[in-house]
């Protein structure tokens, strides 16, 4: 099944406690497209400067990933530099430089248009709202945002939430949205915004699924080997859109598996920088976490 994403390829420069690295290939849509591309074949609207290097767009070719929406332009690619202390859950910004980011326009070529699948990442919610005007009924689109636009353009972002089925949001977004300290009346606010389904990264503790009657958990996956949570709530929302497309099963069980396998693939993110862990997955990797996934949250009932 076709999956389009819109969003972001970027430089990061982050600093952990387990290490540094300059210059590491990130971007919400970058890590969201190698995600999910170990499930279905994905298309990528982005922009980038002429510093970005071939050999990685090379890579995302070679991972099926179509390129046809992605914009080069004179100009630097956009640069985020932050750091992470022991709580990981939690990135500092010390530095962002939109460079080519800043006049970022998204066009849907016309062979992208008619895309089944389609993924918003945080952008303006303008923008998002911009992209379901060129996109022709898709069965299912989702989107992220962050605190910056809640903070910024709250009745944009709450009009594009009643254009979409599934909201993927961290947990303290939650609570700023709603106003709300409580995690499932926050959620149940941002339901009444229009979306079917909810989804709360909450970082090493694993993910919710909401919906307007039924709650499911996630847990998160204990890793002893953590170098870098960048991008890992961008790699859960490839795994979890890349497998709904493969599978184009959205009842409330698909959308369950779906999340596990985005805890699946944002489990593996966490132990490189950048999308280094990524680049050498095989689908056995893939099941057997799966399977770690399954047999960490199994009991059986009385």
């Amino acid at each position: 099944m076709s999956l389009l994403v819109v969003g972001s390829m970027a430089f990061d420069s982050v600093k952990t406690p387990f290490g540094e690295r300059d210059n590491a290939i990130g971007g919400s849509a970058t890590y969201f497209s190698v995600s999910a591309s170990y499930f279905t074949d994905v298309r990528l609207v982005a922009v980038v400067g002429q510093d970005f290097p071939e050999s990685e767009l090379n890579f995302l070719a070679e991972r099926s990933v179509d390129l046809t929406g992605l914009e080069r332009k004179e100009g630097e690619t956009f640069r985020w530099k932050g750091e992470y202390g022991f709580d990981l859950n939690t990135a500092h910004t010390l530095d962002t430089q939109l460079n080519v980011f800043l006049d970022f326009q998204p066009r849907v070529p016309d062979s992208f248009k008619e895309s089944e699948y389609v993924f918003l990442a945080n952008i303006d919610p303008e923008l998002q709202a911009s992209v379901l005007e060129q996109v022709k009924s898709p069965r299912l689109v989702a989107c992220d945002t962050m605190n910056f636009w809640i903070e910024g353009k709250r009745d944009e972002l709450v009009k594009t939430f009643g254009m979409v089925d599934i909201v993927v949001i961290n947990e303290g977004e939650v609570r700023e949205l709603a106003g709300e300290s409580n995690i499932l009346k926050a959620s149940r606010k941002i339901l009444e915004m229009g979306p079917k389904s909810l989804v709360v990264k909450q970082g090493e503790y694993g993910a919710l699924l909401i919906q307007n009657n039924s709650v499911f958990s996630a847990p998160g996956l204990p890793i002893e080997d953590i170098h870098d949570p960048t991008g890992a709530g961008d790699t859960f929302a490839g795994g979890f859109m890349g497998y709904l497309a493969s599978k184009g099963d959205l009842s409330r069980d698909g959308l369950r598996r779906a999340v596990v396998f985005g805890s699946v693939m944002a489990s593996f993110n966490v132990e490189s920088f950048s999308y280094d862990r990524l680049r050498t997955l095989a689908g056995e990797d893939i099941e057997a976490r799966y399977r770690e996934f399954s047999d960490l949250a199994h009991f059986e009932r009385l």
